[in-house]
């Protein structure tokens, strides 16, 4: 292998056998890329993730026994350290932050799949998000559309996973990514990915506005004067 190449544990889950054939062709022209697992269905995808701790897993949104959003929470909540590219047809803003919700890291329409798929499993994997180019418009225009409703609307309906809030009461209590990482038993960068995505979700921008968030959410209690 070059000097630089990064190897990749990769796991595909579509219902469809044709799509998982070519996903695994492309994946796996890529040097050092290996795809380590396969899934028919939702069930199937956790299980093989909490087996096998791919460091991506590829995610149809339209799976049976359990669809794609189910799979991706359950896949967060038990192996954190695997990020989720989610694979679809719906090109919506909203159907966008149900993604980002459920903790995925990539959205990649189908159409767009052979172009695109590549550079989102690289990008997430280095713990960037990725939409796709068309994906990234339509949540600008929403954006430019409503513009401070946006954020309004994702304080209140978008939620934090049970390991996000986690994170985000060890930040409000000062607590810096290294100790946090020690403390929930997973990497620096790790920590920094839930961070920057949680910051997306929710609509702030810098820690003392998450500090806000999560006295105002219930999830931290600031310590009176008196204390």
């Amino acid at each position: 292998m070059t000097r630089g190449t990064k190897r990749l544990r990769i796991l595909v889950a579509d219902d469809h056998e044709l799509v998982r054939r070519g996903i695994r062709g492309l994946l796996c022209a890529r040097r050092g890329w290996t795809v380590v697992g396969e899934a028919m269905n939702g069930r199937e995808a956790v299980e093989k993730v909490n087996r096998l701790k791919p460091d991506v897993a590829i995610l149809d949104i339209s799976m049976p026994d359990l669809d794609g959003l189910q799979a991706t929470r359950r896949i967060r909540d038990a192996v954190p350290t695997t990020e989720v590219v989610v694979l679809t047809m719906h090109e919506s803003d909203q159907m966008v932050r149900r993604v980002l919700d459920a903790g995925a890291l990539g959205y990649v329409l189908k159409s767009d799949l052979p172009t695109q798929l590549v550079k989102a499993v690289k990008d997430v994997s280095a713990g960037k998000q990725f939409l796709t180019p068309r994906i990234s418009d339509i949540v600008l225009k929403g954006f430019l559309k409503t513009g401070n409703q946006v954020d309004t609307m994702g304080r209140s309906q978008v939620r934090p996973t049970s390991r996000e809030v986690e994170v985000i009461r060890l930040l409000a209590e000062g607590k810096a990514n290294k100790e946090i990482a020690i403390r929930l038993g997973i990497t620096i960068r790790t920590v920094e990915t839930h961070r920057a995505k949680i910051m997306l979700k929710v609509g702030v921008h810098s820690l003392a506005e998450l500090i806000h968030y999560a006295i105002r959410h219930k999830i931290f209690t600031a310590p009176s004067a008196e204390e």
